[in-house]
C-alpha cells in the first residue's frame, strides 16, 4: 500500500467532507501504479483514508473510504454494497413505471462510488467507468453481479442488457484504455443496442452509440414537466397571439424540453447546432405523434440547425429593428428555454461563461411577450446557483424587464447532491415570469 502526502488545504477539505485531492495539493508524486489504492496522509503524517490514485488527472486522488490501508478486495466489497444501496435508493426516489422508465442508477461521488456512473434506459443499462481505478475488469464484474442480483426473477423478470459506454474526453484526460466491444451482459442471445424509453409519458428513441454523455439528459426529467406546467399556467392566465402560444427551445438537443412544451403550445421551435441531435429530435417527435395521436398533433414543431448565440442575436436584432423594444407581437414568444452545454469546464473559464449566460438570457428576455415564461438552465458546476441567479438578474436589468422567479430547481432526485461536495449540485434551473 502506497502513501500519498497532501498539504493542509487538501487535508482540511477532506475532513470537511470533500472527496477530491488535486494534483497541486500533493507534497510529492507517489510511486504508485495508475489506478491503485493509496493511503492519504496529512502534513503531520496522520491518515485521512484510502483513495483511488490517478497518474494523469488533475484530480490526483478520490477518497473511497475513511479507513486507511484498504485492500483491493475490501474496496470491491464496499463497491458491491454501495451499488446495492444506490439501486435501493432509486427504487424509492425514482420508481420505474410505464410513464418513467429511465433514471440514473449510480451517480459517482454522490453515491460514494467515485468514477462510476450508470443510467438505465428502459431495458438497457449504460455504465461509465471514468477513472484509472474503476476502469478495470474487477469493477465491471462487480457491477454486473450487483445488477443481476437486484433484477427481479420469475414471472416478473425484465429483459436486461448492460453496455459500457466510455466518455471520450474523460478517457483522454485519464489515459484510459478503450473497453472491449460488446455488451457486458444480456438476458438475450442477441444483445440489443437500442430501445425506446419514457419520460413523463413521452417516448424517446435510445441508441447506445449515439448522443452525448450516456445518451440523454435524465437529470432534466422533472424540470421538463415543471416547464410544461408553468407555461400551461401562464398561457391560461393571459391571451396569446392569434396563432396560439409560441415556444422557443434553445440548445434543444434531442427535443426534451421542446416535446414537453409541444403538449401545451401551438408552435414550438427547437434550435441546436448539431444536425444529428435535431434528426433524433424529429424521430422522437414522430414517435410521439404516432404513439399519442391526440397529444402533439395540434402543435407545429420545427427544428432549426443554428448556433444559439447567432440565432438569438438574429431574432433580437430583427425584432428590435423598429425601436428599442420588439415592434410586433409576431416577434415575441410565450416561452423560451435556454439549456446550453456547460460553459465553464474549469474555474478559469467562469468569467467568460458568465458573460455567455448573460448574453443568452438578455436576448431571450427581450424576445418574450409580457407574461411570458423563461426557463433558463446552467450545468456548469463551477458556477453556483447564486452566481447564475445574479447573471439572470443582471440580464433582466439590462433588458429593462421585470422578472419574477417562480421556481429555483435542480437535477431530479436520482441525481442526489452531497452538501459537502458542491460539484454534485451542478444543474441549475430557473423558471421565471417576465412582465412588461
Amino acid at each position: 500500500m502506497f502513501t500519498l502526502s497532501v498539504n493542509r488545504r487538501a487535508a482540511d477539505r477532506l475532513r470537511s467532507g470533500h472527496l477530491w485531492t488535486y494534483r497541486s495539493d500533493l507534497a510529492a508524486e507517489p510511486e504508485a501504479e495508475p489506478g491503485s489504492l493509496v493511503t492519504l496522509l496529512d502534513p503531520r503524517g496522520l491518515p485521512l483514508g484510502t483513495a483511488l490514485y490517478s497518474s494523469a488527472s488533475q484530480i490526483a486522488a478520490r477518497l473511497v473510504s475513511s479507513r486507511p490501508g484498504l485492500t483491493r478486495a475490501e474496496y470491491l466489497a464496499d463497491v458491491r454494497i454501495r451499488i446495492a444501496e444506490a439501486l435501493d435508493l432509486r427504487r424509492r426516489l425514482a420508481p420505474s413505471s410505464a410513464a418513467n422508465n429511465a433514471h440514473r442508477i449510480i451517480f459517482s461521488e454522490a453515491d460514494n462510488l467515485p468514477g462510476i456512473v450508470a443510467d438505465r434506459y428502459n431495458d438497457l443499462v449504460l455504465l461509465q467507468l471514468l477513472t484509472q481505478g474503476t476502469a478495470q475488469e474487477d469493477v465491471r464484474s462487480v457491477f454486473v453481479e450487483a445488477l443481476r442480483a437486484a433484477a427481479p426473477s420469475g414471472e416478473g423478470q425484465r429483459e436486461l442488457t448492460i453496455w459500457e459506454r466510455p466518455d471520450a474526453r474523460v478517457g483522454e484526460l485519464e489515459q484510459l484504455p478503450a473497453p472491449a466491444r460488446g455488451a457486458l451482459f444480456s438476458t438475450q442471445a442477441a444483445p440489443p443496442s437500442s430501445t425506446i424509453f419514457a419520460l413523463n409519458g413521452l417516448r424517446f428513441h435510445y441508441d447506445v452509440a449515439a448522443g452525448q454523455k450516456t445518451g440523454a439528459f435524465l437529470d432534466q426529467r422533472l424540470n421538463y414537466a415543471a416547464a410544461a406546467r408553468a407555461v400551461a399556467e401562464a398561457v391560461s392566465a393571459r391571451r396569446s397571439g392569434a396563432d396560439g402560444p409560441r415556444a422557443l427551445d434553445v440548445c434543444s438537443y434531442q427535443g426534451g424540453f421542446a416535446l414537453h412544451l409541444a403538449k401545451v403550445c401551438a408552435q414550438v421551435t427547437g434550435v441546436d447546432a448539431s444536425r444529428s441531435a435535431l434528426e433524433a429530435a424529429e424521430r422522437n417527435l414522430t414517435l410521439n405523434q404516432t404513439h399519442h395521436p391526440s397529444l402533439l398533433t395540434d402543435c407545429q414543431v420545427d427544428w432549426m440547425e443554428a448556433d444559439a448565440f447567432a440565432y438569438l442575436r438574429h431574432l433580437d436584432d430583427t425584432a428590435r429593428a423598429g425601436g428599442s423594444r420588439p415592434s410586433s407581437s409576431k416577434s415575441l414568444f410565450d416561452a423560451i428555454v435556454l439549456d446550453p452545454p456547460a460553459f465553464a469546464k474549469s474555474r478559469r473559464a467562469v468569467e467568460g461563461a458568465l458573460r455567455g449566460y448573460k448574453e443568452l438570457n438578455l436576448r431571450a428576455l427581450r424576445l418574450l411577450a409580457p407574461g411570458g415564461t423563461l426557463i433558463t438552465n446552467s450545468c456548469s458546476h463551477h458556477i453556483s446557483m447564486e452566481e447564475f441567479t445574479a447573471v439572470v438578474a443582471a440580464a433582466a436589468s439590462d433588458a429593462r424587464r421585470k422578472v419574477q422567479l417562480l421556481e429555483r430547481r435542480a437535477a431530479a432526485p436520482d441525481h442526489p447532491e452531497i452538501l459537502t461536495l458542491p460539484e454534485t449540485g451542478y444543474l441549475k434551473c430557473l423558471i421565471c415570469r417576465v412582465e412588461g
